[in-house]
């Protein structure tokens, strides 16, 4: 990823666009892109989001939000692996196995012991 990195800081640099890449500006153009993506699937039922022949442009919205996302942590200085690692644990906190199981409710409405 490290290279990916400096390859991406690169392209950006040579364009002098790291002007325009503020903190806010692209925490906003991650949910543009994010939009982007999940204009693939509206309208779609579960079963056709399933099963999506063609995934090319997919794919390029995919890497398009992944772009965004890492060179937001990068700007703010945060691993985003790392915040992925400690929010999971977070996550399987406020949803103990036992008592989420195969259900779909908010952790508020969960007993945590």
């Amino acid at each position: 990823m490290n290279d990916f990195l400096k390859n991406l800081l690169l392209f950006y640099s040579e364009r002098d666009w790291s002007q325009f890449h503020s903190p806010k500006n692209l925490s906003m153009n991650l949910g543009v892109e994010a939009g982007e993506l999940m204009e693939h699937f509206r309208w779609l039922t579960e079963e056709q989001s399933k099963n999506i022949k063609n995934l090319e442009n997919i794919k390029d919205e995919i890497g398009d939000v992944f772009i965004v996302l890492l060179h937001l942590s990068h700007t703010l200085g945060i691993d985003p692996l790392q915040a992925a690692h400690e929010k999971l644990s977070k996550i399987g906190q406020k949803y103990p196995v036992d008592q989420c199981k195969g259900l779909c409710k908010k952790y508020t409405e969960y007993e945590i012991s």
